[in-house]
């Protein structure tokens, strides 16, 4: 069964390398890896260039940056596999992990995994309380809206079965994505999973993104698309 991975990268210079060799490492049957420049300005690109193709990858250039999900949507576009992962360009989430990910489709129990950084035993890195507690916040809201009971709603380690974009209208251009897929999923009759994953988070200073902007946008996405 065919994996696309898709990394949607922005201003990623310092990481991309790395996680395009750890991607690489990863044993899987058949795969095929699709990276999708959201109009870096930092270098990112010219360097995918050069390099993205001894990787056996894929190179999809959006002319500006428009955000993470518009990047997927054309990631989605470009897929062909039966399985779709999606892996983001920093360091926080390790492709070893990709086994325990992709388990419960490959074994045909679940349609969609989320990968939770608030479950199991695996190492997680010690951030920003008050980062953690909007998180939680944001899921436990998501949950009351969809019936669901995740442990980590906005997890940008997710895999699922290629069908579940089958008339699935998703609009959100930015981190929104991870609320309106989540409310969109919950409305259907799919087989939903989590599972356990390692956490490398990142602070401010390293390059993350994410900001409270994005909070109050992704509780608009839960209320809007529910």
């Amino acid at each position: 069964m065919k994996v696309s991975i898709l990394i949607p990268v922005f201003n990623e210079a310092a990481t991309i390398l790395e996680v395009l060799e750890r991607v690489a490492a990863v044993d899987l049957p058949e795969r095929e890896l699709i990276v999708i420049d959201d109009g870096s300005t930092d270098g990112t690109r010219a360097l995918l260039r050069r390099q993205v193709s001894r990787f056996g990858a894929r190179l999809v250039e959006l002319p500006r940056n428009r955000g993470k999900g518009f990047a997927l949507r054309a990631g989605f576009s470009e897929a062909r596999g039966e399985i779709i992962l999606i892996q983001d360009a920093d360091l926080e989430y390790h492709p070893k992990d990709y086994p325990q990910l992709l388990e419960p489709l490959l074994r045909d129990y679940a349609d969609v995994v989320y990968g939770s950084r608030f479950q199991g035993s695996k190492p997680h890195r010690v951030l920003f309380f008050w980062h953690y507690l909007g998180n939680r916040l944001l899921t436990l809201c998501s949950n009351m809206f969809t019936n669901l009971n995740l442990t980590d709603m906005e997890t940008g380690f997710k895999a699922f079965r290629r069908e579940v974009l089958e008339g699935l209208d998703l609009r959100e251009d930015r981190f929104g994505f991870e609320p309106e897929f989540t409310a969109k999923i919950a409305k259907r009759n799919l087989r939903i999973y989590e599972v356990g994953i390692s956490y490398f988070g990142r602070g401010y200073a390293e390059g993350k993104k994410i900001g409270i902007k994005d909070a109050v946008r992704a509780i608009w996405c839960i209320v809007r698309y529910h």
